[in-house]
Parts: structure tokens; sequence; C-alpha cells
């Protein structure tokens, strides 16, 4: 769809009242205008990118006096080094690189920041179609096949702090294989994973779309399982920056959001907006894959690649009702819980302290009141786990310790 188009019906929308005008163009007037008004975002060739660049695309950063610049980025270390370093202004980035950073595991130490959450569920885990050749089609099925078939297994995520890590090795302790011991884990990046897996240098991945259903429509791979059967509604990928920049550019980091916040409600407003969404970051600009990669799942119509269909109302989110762009503590919390499991930090953090210093709750929720986006009452939320295990935040360094299965940090 040409650009034009795309942006006259952003403007139809936006004339139709989905976000108050007026209201909306508060802080980009008077002392709140943006101290920095070019913002250079890095972005992973992944379908949940799509708010921070439909916020370029459509126009929606120039109603709150910035200009967004979405900055196509190799690999997730890639990003880390150049948030860092400040190549970068922000990014769409992994939760857990975020907190890695701050704490100084998985890379450099530098303090950091979480603006906004961008997206709930839509990863998947995938298994190689010679694995589901021999039966493994699910966690269960995975560990009888492998427990069966004794020899190197190969899995890969995206980034060893990262959200892909995380649900990976989540998924198979809650089937009783242990990630570090009963297998190999590498690094990949996201947009290598097909291919990777074409030429069998892995037998499983965890990634986020459209790699999972890349791997479908290639022949290559079946749907284990998905992140949101993992963790219903669970944080995804966040809109990150380093706390300098934050104390910098106060005005410049609430405009962004707000921007955001309003193409992800544009892409969740229906149908229409979706396809379109889809369609622009296809583009070899963006993702670069074809557009049936992507506009099926941000749907809810799911395919496991073993002619099993169906609709999943828990497909990925980046609005809702509002509520998926809070950058709750606890998200932010649980990461840390599952670095301490696997060893990656050697102590206990002070959980909740940590989760208060990166996540930025009081700018998101002036970019929220801004545009009456509803703001939940708690910053911290509870739920339940694929293994039937509660996380609600309230005693983090316990559920660290409560799994059977886990890592010993090195000394």
């Amino acid at each position: 769809m040409a650009r034009r188009s795309i942006v006259k019906a952003a403007a139809a929308t936006t004339a139709a009242g989905l976000v108050p005008g007026l209201q909306a163009a508060v802080y980009a007037q008077g002392s709140d205008k943006p101290e920095k008004e070019e913002v250079r975002i890095g972005f992973i060739p992944l379908t949940d990118c799509a708010s921070v660049v439909m916020a370029s695309v459509l126009g929606f950063d120039k109603k709150y006096g910035v200009k967004i610049v979405p900055t196509k980025e190799a690999s997730w270390a890639g990003v880390r080094d150049k948030l860092v370093n400040g190549e970068l202004d922000m990014a769409h980035v992994l939760w857990g690189l975020v907190y890695g950073v701050h704490l100084g595991v998985g890379g450099p130490k530098k303090d950091m920041a979480v603006l906004m959450n961008l997206n709930h569920n839509g990863q998947a885990i995938t298994l190689s179609k010679k694995l589901a050749d021999k039966g493994a089609v699910d966690g269960a099925s995975l560990a009888k096949v492998m427990a069966a078939e004794k020899r190197d297994y190969t899995f890969a995520q995206t980034f060893p702090t990262g959200t892909h890590a995380m649900w990976l090795y989540y998924w198979m302790a809650a089937h009783g294989i242990h990630p570090m011991r009963d297998a190999k884990v590498i690094t990949v990046p996201p947009p290598q994973m097909v291919a990777n897996m074409r030429v069998g240098n892995m037998d499983g991945y965890c990634v986020g779309e459209p790699w999972g259903h890349r791997a479908i429509i290639d022949g290559i791979g079946i749907t284990a399982t998905t992140t949101q059967d993992i963790w219903k509604d669970h944080p995804e990928k966040a809109l990150g920056t380093t706390a300098d920049f934050v104390k910098k550019h106060p005005n410049t980091a609430r405009a962004v959001v707000m921007a955001i916040l309003e193409a992800g409600k544009w892409i969740d407003a229906g149908l229409q907006n979706k396809n379109k969404m889809a369609e622009t970051v296809a583009d070899k600009s963006y993702v670069n894959t074809s557009v049936d990669a992507i506009n099926q799942r941000i749907l809810g119509r799911y395919q496991n690649g073993l002619g099993k269909t169906w609709d999943d109302p828990n497909h990925m989110k980046f609005f809702g009702d509002g509520a998926v762009n809070f950058p709750y503590l606890s998200d932010g919390m649980w990461f840390l819980t599952q670095h301490k499991r696997w060893g990656l930090l050697k102590d206990h953090p002070d959980y909740l302290g940590v989760a208060k210093q990166i996540n930025q709750v009081e700018l998101y929720k002036q970019a929220a009141s801004a545009l009456k986006v509803s703001i939940p009452k708690d910053p911290m939320r509870a739920s339940k786990l694929v293994d039937g295990v509660v996380w609600d935040g309230k005693d983090p360094a316990k559920y660290a310790d409560g799994f059977r299965i886990k890592t010993a940090a090195a000394a």
C-alpha cells in the first residue's frame, strides 16, 4: 500500500476521534517542548516493531513535536551496544536486555530505562520438522523424544538475558527438560532463525513473529507452543533507553511514548488497520518478508504446521484496552527472578528497587493521562504461568529459589 494512502487513512481515523487531538498536542508546546526533536529508535525486523514504525509512517510523532527515525538493526547485541554508546536514542528492545545491561550481566553495565511496554504475546517456540517427524510436537513429547534418543540437542534464543531465552528455558523446564544440562543453547539473531534451521543448525528455537510462522510457510518447522500459552498477556518488547537520556530529555521521552501509544491504539483498532500495518512492516525497509507471514497471526489465526488450526484471542496486542503498554514493576522483576534462576545473577538483587529505578512509571502515567488511556491502579500484577505457578512479585527471592529445575550461579 502506498505510504500516502496509509497516512490518509490514519488522518481519517484521527479525525473520527480515536485520540483527542488538542489534548494530545499539549506536550508539544510551551515549556514541555521536546528537548531533542529527532529521535533515532533502533528496531529488529520483527512484527512487534510495528508501533514504532507506524508512529513514524503515519506521522503520529509530528503531533507531539518529534520526528522518529526508525533504524533497522542486525542483532540484539548491536542494539545493546548502540544504546549504551548513544548511537541510538531509544530502541524496540527486549525487557531482559535492558535489565541485564542495568545490572551488568549480558554486556556493559549502564543505568537503563523502560519507558513503556510495546506489546503482549505473539512469540512462539518452533521445533524442526525432523524432530516433529519423530513425535516431538509439544513440550511433553519433546521430553520423551529427548529421553529416548540420547544425542546433542541444540536450541536457539535471541539474546542471553532476553525474553526469548526466558520463555524457552521456562517452557523446557516446565516439561522436565533442563535447558542447560539436557541441551545446548545458542544465540541467533531473529531474522537468521529460519535460515539456520533450514540447514540443520538447531532442533528448535524461540523467537518473535513472523519467524515462527515463516518456518511453517517454508515447511521446515512446526509451532510447539506460543508464548501466550506459557504466560497469557506476558510483557514482550519494551521501549528502552538509557537513564541519562530520560534525565536530559524528559519531554522528548514523553512525546515519543505518546506517539507510540497512539500508533498502538491505531493498530489494534480493527482488521483494516492491522492489514495495513502488515503491508507496511513486511517491506524490505522493515521486516523484509511476505505479507502473509505477518497478517495471519496478528489476527490470532494460527496453524501449527501439522494440520491443526485455531483462533487465539490472546494473540499479539499493541494496545488492547490500554493496559498493554503500562510498564508493570512486577514484569521487570520477573525477568530478574529468571536471571537468578538460571545463574545469570549470582545473588538476589533488590528486585523491587531495581524495577523502580528502570521502569519510568510516572513518565508513562503522564503520557497516558494526556491521551486519556486507562492506567492500572497497581504497578504489580499477578499471573499464572504454564507450570501452574503464580507470579505476583510479592516474594521474588522465594519465587526464584522455588523452582526444581534451575542452575546455580558461577562463583
